[in-house]
């Protein structure tokens, strides 16, 4: 089974090799027929502590790093324009 990539914006960086992402999902909905847009954070492993606030990444699924991360930061991602 393929692991999921999503890509989102850093919304905090204060914690250890961890960052936070938003990542927005865009759907339409099924009775209004219009085009909703919901929001998630996910917490995902930075191992060097490269990624800012406003950056834009992209994060793939891993193992269980701790109790709240399952997903890491992929390198080379970079800052956003």
């Amino acid at each position: 089974m393929p692991k999921r990539i999503l890509q989102g914006t850093v919304v905090s960086d204060k914690t250890d090799k961890t960052v936070v992402v938003k990542v927005e999902r865009r759907f339409t909905h099924p009775v209004m027929k219009k085009v909703v847009r919901r929001t998630k954070n996910y917490q995902a492993h930075d191992e060097t502590n490269e990624h800012k606030v406003g950056d834009i990444v992209r994060i793939e699924e891993c193992r269980p790093i701790s109790k709240t991360k399952r997903w890491v930061v992929l390198a080379g991602e970079g800052k956003s324009a």
